[in-house]
């Protein structure tokens, strides 16, 4: 249960870094009440998750799929460029925090 709680706490990373870009954008109560709602429900599902995982796996893996989500998200969703050298920085970020998980 523990590592599904840290994917859900990385899902709700990007979804908070999300309506960052969006409120920016759009200076609207719902997408603050999301960008709230987003990095809230992150930390909770952190929390859980480190209960019994050590900090740093958890750590490094919540921000490994909130840091690789946001650059996802912002390629198909908010049109940034889409290039090789992208790719490979967002496979070698997973690739590591996949490492932590095998490692320990």
């Amino acid at each position: 249960m523990d590592w599904l709680f840290l994917i859900m706490a990385g899902i709700f990373e990007m979804m908070g870094v999300a309506m960052i870009n969006k409120f920016h954008r759009d200076r609207n109560w719902k997408a603050f009440t999301l960008l709230l709602i987003g990095f809230g429900l992150s930390f909770l599902f952190l929390a859980l998750a480190m209960k019994t995982l050590p900090m740093g796996t958890a750590y490094a893996v919540w921000t490994g799929i909130g840091a690789s989500g946001g650059a996802v998200l912002g390629m198909f969703v908010y049109g940034e460029p889409r290039n090789l050298s992208r790719i490979i920085s967002i496979a070698v970020v997973l690739g590591s925090a996949v490492g932590l998980k095998l490692i320990g």
